[in-house]
């Protein structure tokens, strides 16, 4: 099975490619209100513009990709809110709008071109305990089986891989029953590319306790997936990670971990820590371990994103 590849093009151009950065937690510090089971999606319905410009200053700041503000878009969680089904896949695709007209603005200006690929914008597949909104993104224990997290997962997939992203992210996902519910579910999908990546709570773990090498060889396994690795975990996890997956997959591998603050799902905020003030010298030793995909999540914004690229610019 032969499958279009969008990442081929940046990784033949200069052998790595820049993500974006956090979203809903950047949102936050700009002054937006994401008190809300919704987070960053609340804002699709309340304040859609500040995302575009958010994705615009990714864009401008080097990242490649942009990820679409729908990891916490569900049915579920939108018909909590009252909306109806068709209210909830218009506010998905416009999720997708969005990171697209931002990217588009961006391109327009040909001054933004130099040495650049058009971006590309990945449409956020979120793991089910960020529908929770309780932290089950970092346990993943859901008690739920593959059948039903792939019955869960498929309506939001269906209208998601039709918005004319690029491809999918799956992101956060915490439990080795959620990735084969998404590799299986991809199927359905067959013409759709999507990268997987793990949330993990050490060295070699994922959230739930399995060995994330073993999630790694099975998600990158689908001939659908096009990248896989780890995102919205310590910096301090993610070199010892990438080694592991470097081990048993020979598809390109992505980093994106959170600034190294803990997550207080009880008090729905982040607890002071030593978090990670400069995300370019661990980009060059995520580069060396394997990472050809890095970016930032929550806690990490466009300054982040620029200090990534000016520093693996560096090495060329």
């Amino acid at each position: 099975m032969t499958i279009h590849n969008p990442l081929t093009p940046f990784l033949s151009h200069s052998g790595v490619i820049v993500l974006d950065g956090g979203l809903a937690t950047e949102l936050e510090r700009r002054g937006a209100d994401i008190a809300d089971a919704l987070w960053s999606a609340r804002l699709l319905l309340d304040a859609p513009e500040i995302i575009r410009q958010l994705h615009y200053d990714y864009f401008a700041a080097g990242a490649d990709v942009g990820i679409s503000a729908s990891y916490q878009a569900s049915f579920s969680g939108f018909a909590h809110r009252g909306l109806s089904r068709e209210e909830a896949a218009a506010l998905m695709r416009l999720s997708v709008e969005l990171a697209t007209a931002a990217r588009d603005d961006f391109w327009a200006d040909e001054s933004n071109r130099t040495g650049r690929l058009r971006p590309l914008v990945a449409a956020s597949i979120g793991c089910y305990g960020a529908f929770l909104a309780d932290g089950s993104e970092y346990r993943g224990d859901y008690g739920l089986t593959k059948r039903a997290l792939i019955d869960w997962h498929r309506p939001r997939m269906a209208v998601l891989a039709s918005s004319g992203a690029d491809l999918l992210a799956g992101e956060t996902i915490p439990c080795q029953i959620e990735a084969e519910a998404l590799v299986e579910l991809l199927t359905e999908f067959p013409d759709t590319p999507a990268w997987i990546s793990f949330s993990c709570q050490d060295e070699s773990r994922v959230c739930h306790g399995e060995v994330f090498a073993d999630c790694v060889a099975l998600a990158g396994a689908s001939p659908q997936v096009v990248a896989v690795g780890v995102n919205c975990t310590p910096p301090r996890f993610v070199e010892a990670l990438l080694t592991a997956a470097r081990q048993v997959t020979d598809k390109p591998l992505l980093c994106y971990p959170n600034s190294g603050e803990s997550w207080d799902a009880a008090a729905r905020c982040w607890v002071d820590d030593t978090g990670l003030t400069d995300f370019g010298p661990p980009a060059l030793l995520w580069q060396a371990a394997g990472a050809q995909l890095l970016g930032g999540c929550c806690r990490t914004g466009p300054d982040d994103i620029r200090r990534i690229r000016a520093s693996l610019k560096n090495e060329e």
